[in-house]
């Protein structure tokens, strides 16, 4: 291989531009033992690919197992879920029943004030009824 087109092909490969053929084409070069003592830094790069290339993770990976049942808790966040919306339902109609207690009160309490007017009205009216009689009843 040309010394020239190397470098080009290597400053192609830096670029990011080369295809799998041009780059097979370096990996062999580099590999070689006759490098071009200017790009024996790039050397070592491609021996590690190369070496790379062919480990494998041989150890057992052990997985942790799953302690919890999630079954149970999910059932069990629904029974709450429940209880607190019952109960939240049973606190509004609580809060609902008080408010409706008190302005039946409050509207039964104006109702007995304006018959305890109406009554002394009535009274008042009776007594004027009785005055009157007794005047008409002299004058004939």
């Amino acid at each position: 291989m040309e010394l020239a087109n190397i470098e080009k092909l290597l400053e192609k490969y830096l670029n990011a531009e080369t295809t799998i053929a041009e780059e097979n084409e370096l990996k062999a070069y580099f590999l070689s033992d006759n490098v071009a003592p200017h790009l024996q830094e790039y050397q070592g790069v491609f021996n590690y690919f190369s070496a790379s290339k062919n480990e494998r993770y041989t150890k057992t990976i052990q997985l942790k197992s799953q302690p919890w049942n999630w079954k149970w808790l999910t059932v069990a966040a629904s029974l709450i879920l429940l209880i607190s919306v019952y109960t939240g339902y049973e606190k509004n109609q609580e809060r609902k029943a008080e408010k409706i207690y008190a302005e039946t009160h409050m509207a039964l309490s104006m109702l007995s004030t304006n018959l305890q007017k109406g009554t002394v009205a009535i009274g008042e009216l009776q007594e004027f009824e009785t005055t009157k009689n007794k005047i008409f009843k002299q004058f004939k």
